[in-house]
């Protein structure tokens, strides 16, 4: 059987691969709000060997940075990113959670002083691991309402 590539190859930027069947429009999402202008394939659902589904993001002539990566670690916190140049990889990076986001997300808490003033929302990010459950939990603490909030209300 011949194998094919169910998403065109790109000559220069990201490719977002092993994102978590479901969260690659949340991806989508935060890319184009950084750049509305970037030219972005999307595949979603598609077969993938070690989870059997995968949805997958090309975004042509940006390089993402780890930073940039970073900001996807709620959707896609098992992802990998290969950096293309010249249709090759150049650099591949696992997405790791940042120690906070600035600007991304909204605090759930109507009340912050965040939604009334012109500031960036800004969040500290820890995270625990339970060994004998196999979870790993990630909360997120508000830097001006100090409420802290599960990674759910953001997803």
């Amino acid at each position: 059987m011949r194998e094919t590539m169910a998403v065109e190859a790109i000559l220069k930027g990201t490719v977002i691969d092993h994102v978590p069947t479901g969260q690659g429009l949340n991806i989508l999402s935060l890319i184009q709000k950084r750049d509305p202008q970037a030219q972005i394939t999307v595949g979603l659902n598609l077969p993938s060997k070690g989870n059997g589904k995968k949805d997958i993001i090309k975004v042509e002539g940006w390089l993402f940075s780890q930073h940039d990566a970073g900001e996807m670690a709620l959707y896609a916190p098992t992802a990998t990113v290969n950096v293309i140049d010249n249709y090759a990889v150049v650099k591949k990076f696992k997405i790791e959670l940042p120690d906070q986001f600035v600007g991304l997300f909204a605090c759930p808490n109507s009340n912050c002083i965040s939604h009334t003033e012109p500031v960036a929302s800004r969040f500290s990010v820890s995270q625990t691991h339970n060994a004998e459950a196999n979870t790993h939990k990630v909360r997120l603490q508000c830097h001006f309402c100090e409420r802290t909030f599960s990674d759910s209300l953001f997803k």
